[in-house]
């Protein structure tokens, strides 16, 4: 038995490995474009798989297509959705800037998979066609940017989007568990008047708090689908009511709000909710990036660096020095944050590349959008659960690093003025003595005055105490 079968297009005939799924068009691509070896994300089949199964539901509902071929359409795609036929999914995501090649890919799949449920020859395109039957009311140029709203709406809502929040749980819980830790604030790397360690948590968690309402002021544009469009924005070879039908059985199937955009022609040559999207994921990479440097700056040492706080001990850090070891998901997710960053670079000159009626750089925007939004939940979770969870605070270690500090003496100033404040500093910083032995020492203030002057927790409430 042969291990090639020969499939025809409209370009001639092409030799298909025999157990493949794609045909003729999928074949050509594979050869056309051997660029990275990087293929599509899960999601992203699995939204082909569900378009395309949905769209042979309301064909075979308004008459189109035969209710029996429908049924066996639908199994394949929903075989596709459910991730049966990965394998049968080669092509490269640095390809035809539409996407044709891999809406193809999805038509001939589904199309030879059906032919296989019906007993038929594989690649005859009989009776199931990839174009006529699979493809019907649809074109690539609406299909795709139907999948990359679907995708990265899902990946988004249901992954990331509980991924954060179980993050800023984590973070704020940490921020009461530290309230009591008063220790050093720092501005410019240098020593500042102090705050409370809880503080810095909760800023943490506000941060990812912000960062969960920018991405969900987002969805709603990408909730926004462009099916209907099909080659230019016009809706040619679309019956009436086709595409919102199709759509209304995508939202349902998903439990997500998808709709019709409201502008087929922005909705083709337009990749702006994706940008958007994009940026909004940046940002919570830019928040992951504060967040994940100062917990390893706080942590560094264990006896040379900050040391305020500990962090889980997960694996040894060095292949040379003994017992050392490295804040390695801290680490972890500045790279994530980092690749993030260089996606939305990526998205935004994808963004920029809507020539008329279409974009021509999908398949790229796609493939980093879904990525960001995957790492950064993959991240989140493990920032939050292998690193936050187990923080613990080195309290005694912190109240010696505030009593050390010079810019204790910032409370004094109001009451003994900024000159002679600033004298106490330098003259504490020559002697390697603290504020408050040389203040006690030159009777600047009464006793109680100086205490309350210097009670650091009081200086994280904004103020000293008066009483």
């Amino acid at each position: 038995m042969s291990d090639t079968r020969i499939e025809k297009d409209s370009l001639g005939e092409v030799e298909v490995p025999a157990a493949a799924y794609y045909g003729a068009q999928t074949e050509r691509a594979h050869q056309n474009f051997p660029v990275s070896g990087l293929r599509f994300p899960r999601r992203f089949i699995a939204a082909l798989g569900m378009i395309k199964s949905e769209a042979a539901a309301v064909n075979a509902e308004q008459g189109r297509l035969d209710a029996d071929l429908a049924k066996t359409i639908r199994q394949a795609a929903d075989e596709v959705a459910g991730g049966e036929h990965d394998d049968h999914f080669p092509l490269d995501i640095f390809q035809t800037g539409s996407g044709t090649s891999s809406n193809m890919n999805a038509n001939e799949v589904i199309s030879n998979r059906a032919i296989e449920l019906l007993g038929g020859e594989m690649g005859s395109k009989s009776p199931v066609h990839p174009n006529d039957h699979v493809n019907a009311g649809q074109s690539s140029n609406d299909v795709i940017p139907t999948a990359i709203h679907v995708s990265a709406y899902g990946a988004v809502a249901e992954d990331l989007l509980p991924a954060l929040d179980h993050l800023a749980q984590a973070l704020e819980t940490k921020a009461e568990e530290f309230d009591d830790v008063v220790k050093i604030g720092r501005t410019h790397l240098q020593d500042a008047v102090p705050v409370r360690l809880g503080q810095e948590f909760a800023g943490y968690a506000r941060q990812i708090r912000n960062g969960i309402d920018r991405l969900g002021a987002s969805q709603s544009r990408l909730a926004e689908l462009a099916l209907g469009g099909t080659a230019v924005g016009t809706g040619l070879n679309a019956p009436p009511g086709f595409a919102e039908r199709v759509i209304a059985r995508l939202a349902e199937r998903t439990g997500h709000p998808f709709v019709q955009a409201p502008n087929l022609f922005e909705a083709l040559a337009a990749k702006d909710a994706a940008v958007e999207t994009s940026g909004a994921l940046k940002t919570v990479a830019v928040s992951l990036t504060k967040i994940a440097n100062d917990i390893r700056w706080l942590g560094s040492g264990p006896r040379c660096g900050i040391g305020e706080i500990s962090l889980p001990s997960l694996q040894p850090g060095s292949s040379i020095m003994p017992g050392k070891v490295n804040p390695v998901i801290p680490e972890s997710v500045l790279m994530v944050a980092a690749q993030v960053i260089g996606n939305d670079a990526t998205i935004t000159a994808g963004g920029m590349s809507g020539v008329f009626e279409l974009n021509v750089m999908m398949p790229v925007i796609a493939f980093n959008l879904l990525q960001s939004a995957e790492i950064l939940a993959n991240a989140s979770r493990l920032l939050a659960d292998r690193c936050v969870a187990g923080l613990t605070a080195n309290r005694e270690h912190a109240q010696e690093m505030i009593e050390k500090s010079l810019a204790m003496v910032t409370s004094l100033a109001p009451k003994i003025g900024y000159d002679r404040a600033a004298e106490i500093a330098k003259e504490a910083f020559s002697t390697g003595r603290t504020v408050r032995e040389l203040a006690r020492e030159k009777g600047v203030l009464s006793e109680d005055e100086l205490e309350r002057a210097l009670d650091a927790r009081a200086q994280t409430e904004g103020g000293v105490r008066s009483d």
